[in-house]
C-alpha cells in the first residue's frame, strides 16, 4: 500500500495507533506512511450498545483492531466469519464488490478499509430493515 490519506475536517479527532489527534481549525490531509497503522475518525466509531445489526457487529469487529482493542491475529476468523454471512444476504452486485473488498482487504491486515468498504452497506441494511417493517 503506497499510504493513506485522510482528509479531516476543523478539529476532528482520529484514533492513531492509539493517539488521539485532533485537528486544527483548518481543513487538513493526513498522509499515513507506515503500513498497517491502526486508523479509526472517531466520528464513524460505533458504540457496544450501537452494535444491534449484522453490519454494524461485522464493523465493529473490523473497529476493534483499529482501536487496538483486540490483536487482528485474534478477531481475523470471526471477522471473515461475519463477512462470509453478510455475503448471504447481500447478494446483489454492488454488496458483493463491497464485501469481497472487504475480505480481501481484512486478509491483508488492511482494517481500515475493511471498514470503509462494511460502512457502505450501512444505508443498504437500513433500507432492508425498513421495507421489512413496513
Amino acid at each position: 500500500m503506497t499510504g493513506l490519506v485522510i482528509r479531516l475536517a476543523p478539529h476532528e479527532r482520529v484514533l492513531l495507533n492509539g493517539a488521539v489527534i485532533e485537528n486544527g481549525d483548518r481543513r487538513t490531509s493526513l498522509s499515513i506512511k507506515t503500513p498497517n497503522a491502526h486508523v479509526l475518525r472517531l466520528r464513524d466509531a460505533i458504540h457496544p450498545e450501537q452494535a444491534n445489526t449484522p453490519v454494524k457487529r461485522t464493523c465493529y469487529l473490523a473497529q476493534l483492531i483499529l482501536a487496538g482493542d483486540s490483536q487482528a491475529d485474534d478477531m481475523i476468523t470471526p471477522l471473515i466469519r461475519a463477512i462470509d454471512q453478510l455475503a448471504q444476504v447481500f447478494t446483489d452486485p454492488d454488496s458483493r464488490k463491497l464485501l469481497n473488498n472487504a475480505s480481501e482487504t481484512a486478509q491483508k491486515g488492511e482494517f481500515y478499509q475493511t471498514l470503509k468498504s462494511l460502512r457502505a452497506l450501512l444505508p443498504r441494511e437500513e433500507r432492508l430493515f425498513t421495507a421489512r417493517l413496513s
